[in-house]
């Protein structure tokens, strides 16, 4: 008979620890380690048992191998289409993360409704009752709608039961809807917790990978922003996609953060309607929709999310401070990366902003990390500072050195044209000292090599340049 035994388990990064440590040592948590009954592996299994994904252990020649890649199955969202990489890879498994309420299990109600028409789907919900999925599938369909035939719902949260399920009904498409509420009887610990976590996900793996089913697994983030379960799930998995964004605003951003089978970095913004998650075609078009034109404060950065150009209008605000120590308070960039543009901002143009108290806000609730918007928000808080609009058709490029100079980011001719295709008809960014590809033809270019002369080029430009010259 097995042998039951104790061990202590952090629910933060997965550390297993023979006797309970306040503090755990490697990530850090307090009160993190939760002890665990498990027992103890019985007799070791025949050599020539079944062993791996395929149940084949042999080696062979990689040339033996079919190479023969399969055909993915099409996603009928575009948006969510393109941020897997063109589609579903049969048998790949795919974690969907995000904050509660986000709007997870609704994009995978959407999803499977309208793959069901062509492909057997196995909703499998621990969370809600049938009733309540039924409910919320009657509001995304259109009226008087039928339902797929090939849409299965189940209630479930042993995975042993799950699996059963999976075998009666042999669907294309299987998700469970949360990883968190899953569990196996064999384990003596509580759903959601490491062990739990970590056995359920590779089982599914493994039924993923033997039995050619897709598999979308939803997670819960935490408050620390990282998939609760912990992290550790994410290297199970082939995809990680994070749905993101305010749950008071409107639109939401589904992220690819792993992808083995496509790009990473890939973003598909929707916007939360009565009727589900809406794709936006056109998300630059959106987030400039309700922009106030020549108000201090406002500048147009175009920012990379993977592929895909998005102008995003950068907000700005100074006022002098009532305490002792001036306040930097960021919506939406990095804070550090703020302190940095006041200080050249001080230091190298001349923009007394100790006394000042700054905070800059993203429109539309999304984040931007890459250093290309540096520049806008340098034109923002100096156009607040001296109360001096931006020129509004002018957007603004450019990475911010500590001299105060000027760099280059890549991907500048798809930024280009998609401020062109916009209609804004000045681009002000670094001045370029290598050959590369030409800038767009009809698009007024000024070229500074430091910010005092690109905000100077913001604020005094008010002659009309002939289309396509370029200033140093």
């Amino acid at each position: 008979m097995a042998k039951t035994i104790s061990r202590f388990v952090c629910q933060q990064c997965g550390r297993v620890s023979a006797s309970y440590m306040g503090k755990c040592p490697q990530c850090g948590s307090f009160s993190s380690m939760v002890e665990e009954i498990v027992q103890e592996a019985g007799p070791a299994k025949s050599p020539n048992a079944a062993r791996g994904l395929t149940g084949r252990t042999s080696p062979r020649k990689i040339g033996d191998i079919g190479g023969d890649s399969e055909e993915r199955i099409p996603v009928p969202i575009g948006e969510f289409s393109r941020v897997l990489g063109g589609g579903i890879v049969p048998g790949s498994i795919v974690l969907v993360g995000g904050d509660p309420g986000i709007g997870k299990s609704t994009l995978m109600l959407q999803m499977t409704l309208a793959m069901a028409g062509s492909k057997r789907v196995l909703y499998v919900s621990g969370e809600e009752s049938e009733r309540q999925i039924k409910m919320r599938a009657d509001r995304l369909m259109e009226k008087n709608g039928n339902f797929p035939d090939g849409l299965f719902l189940v209630t479930e949260t042993n995975l042993q039961t799950i699996l059963e399920h999976v075998r009666e009904v042999r669907p294309d498409l299987l998700i469970i809807d949360s990883i968190q509420t899953v569990y196996l009887p064999e384990l003596e610990s509580s759903a959601g917790s490491v062990s739990q976590v970590r056995e359920c996900s590779s089982q599914l793996r493994e039924l993923a990978k033997s039995q050619n089913v897709s598999v979308f697994i939803i997670g819960h983030v935490t408050k620390e922003g990282a998939i609760a379960g912990p992290r550790v799930l994410e290297h199970i998995v082939d995809t990680v996609l994070y749905l993101e964004g305010d749950r008071f605003q409107a639109y939401r951003l589904l992220r690819s953060v792993k992808n083995r089978f496509g790009a990473t970095a890939e973003v598909g913004v929707f916007e939360m309607r009565e009727k589900g998650l809406v794709e936006v075609p056109n998300p630059s078009e959106a987030f400039l929709a309700e922009r106030m034109v020549n108000a201090p404060g406002s500048a147009i950065a175009v920012t990379m999310e993977g592929t895909r150009p998005l102008l995003v209008e950068l907000q700005g605000l100074t006022s002098p401070t009532q305490f002792g120590n001036a306040r930097r308070t960021p919506n939406g960039v990095d804070y550090n990366r703020l302190l940095m543009i006041a200080a050249v901002l001080t230091r190298r143009v001349g923009v007394k902003l100790v006394e000042q108290d700054i905070f800059v806000n993203v429109v539309g609730g999304i984040k931007i990390d890459e250093p290309a918007a540096d520049l806008a928000i340098a034109a923002a808080i100096t156009s607040s500072m001296r109360d001096l609009p931006v020129r509004a058709d002018a957007v603004l490029i450019g990475e911010i050195g500590l001299a105060g100079e000027l760099r280059l980011p890549g991907q500048m001719p798809v930024r280009l044209r998609e401020a062109q295709k916009l209609g804004f008809k000045i681009a002000i960014v670094p001045k370029r000292l290598r050959k590369a590809e030409p800038w767009p033809d009809n698009l007024q270019i000024i070229e500074a090599r430091s910010v005092h002369d690109a905000l100077d080029a913001a604020f005094a430009i008010q002659r009309e340049l002939p289309k396509g010259r370029k200033v140093a």
